[in-house]
C-alpha cells in the first residue's frame, strides 16, 4: 500500500515515474534543474577534468578514455534532458526506437546549415556550411549517410565538414551503442584554423555526445575537449564558441530524435 501511495504522489506531483532514474544518473539537485527545462553547462581550462558525466559506468569509461588520450586545455560540458514525444514508448525505449534514433544520429549530412549564436559577433551564424560522410580520409569520396537494421556495438565513419569558423576539415566519428545508451565521438583529423591562424592541431579536438535512456526522457551529455593554441585570448574565444555550438548540437540532435521516435511509432 505504501508503494502505491508513493507512486500516486510521484505521478500527480509532476515529478513523473522516471524522475528517480534521472536522479540516479545526475543527482537530485541537477535532476531538479533539468526537469525545469534548464541546461547545465560548465567551462574549464588549463587541466580540465569532466565534472558532469552521468553515473552510467559504460559512458563514464568512454569519456575518461577520450580524456586520457590527450592533454586538453579547454573543456565545455553540458547536460540536457529531452522529453520523448507522445508517439514514443514512455518507458524504456524499444529496440526499434533505439535503432531509429541511432540511424538519425548517423545522418551527418543533416548537420549542414545548422545555426549557432556567435558570442563574438552577437548574431546567429552557420555552424557547418557543408557536411557529408566520406569513404575515407584519403580519397574523401562522399557517401550516403549509413543506416542499420541492427546497430553495431562500435562503428567508425569519416566525414568532411566545412565549418564557418574553423574551415574545411576531416573528422572521424566513433559510435558506441548499448541497450541503455548511445555515444558518438567526433575527432578532428586535420588542423583547424581561424583564417590563417592554426587554432587546434589534428587529433586535438574530441567532442562527445552521450544519450542515455531515462524512461520518459533521454538524458543528453555533451562535452568538447580541445588542446587549443596558446594565443592570447584564443582560449576564452574557443571555450565560448564550444558552449554555443553545444547548444546547436543539442538542438540538432533533439530534432533527429523527434524524427526517430516518430518513424519508429509508425512502424508499431
Amino acid at each position: 500500500m505504501k508503494k502505491i501511495i508513493l507512486l500516486f504522489i510521484a505521478v500527480f506531483s509532476g515529478i513523473g515515474l522516471y524522475a528517480e532514474e534521472l536522479e540516479s544518473l545526475v543527482g537530485a539537485d541537477r535532476a531538479a534543474i533539468l526537469l525545469q527545462g534548464d541546461t547545465i553547462t560548465e567551462l574549464q581550462s588549463k587541466k580540465p577534468e569532466p565534472a558532469l558525466i552521468p553515473d552510467m559506468p559504460g559512458v563514464q569509461n568512454i569519456i575518461q578514455t577520450v580524456r586520457n588520450s590527450f592533454s586538453p586545455n579547454i573543456m565545455v560540458e553540458s547536460l540536457y534532458i529531452y522529453k520523448k514525444p507522445a508517439e514514443a514508448n514512455q518507458g524504456t525505449w524499444t529496440t526499434d526506437e533505439r535503432t531509429a534514433v541511432y540511424n538519425n544520429a548517423l545522418a551527418l549530412s543533416s548537420l549542414a546549415g545548422i545555426q549557432y549564436y556567435s558570442t563574438s559577433r552577437k548574431t546567429m551564424r552557420t555552424f557547418y556550411e557543408t557536411s557529408a560522410v566520406i569513404d575515407n580520409p584519403e580519397t574523401k569520396t562522399p557517401r550516403k549517410d549509413p543506416t542499420y537494421f541492427i546497430p553495431p556495438r562500435e562503428l567508425i565513419i569519416y566525414a568532411r565538414q566545412k565549418d564557418g569558423t574553423f574551415g574545411d576539415n576531416i573528422y572521424k566519428y566513433t559510435y558506441h551503442t548499448e541497450d541503455k545508451y548511445l555515444v558518438f565521438i567526433q575527432e578532428n583529423l586535420t588542423t583547424m584554423t581561424a583564417g590563417i591562424i592554426p587554432v587546434i592541431g589534428k587529433n586535438k579536438l574530441h567532442s562527445v555526445v552521450a544519450v542515455i535512456d531515462a524512461g520518459e526522457h533521454l538524458l543528453i551529455y555533451v562535452v568538447s575537449m580541445a588542446d587549443a593554441a596558446s594565443v592570447p585570448g584564443m582560449g576564452q574565444r574557443v571555450g565560448e564558441s564550444f558552449s554555443t555550438r553545444a547548444e546547436a548540437i543539442l538542438n540538432w540532435f533533439t530534432g533527429q530524435a523527434d524524427q526517430g521516435f516518430k518513424s519508429a511509432g509508425k512502424n508499431r
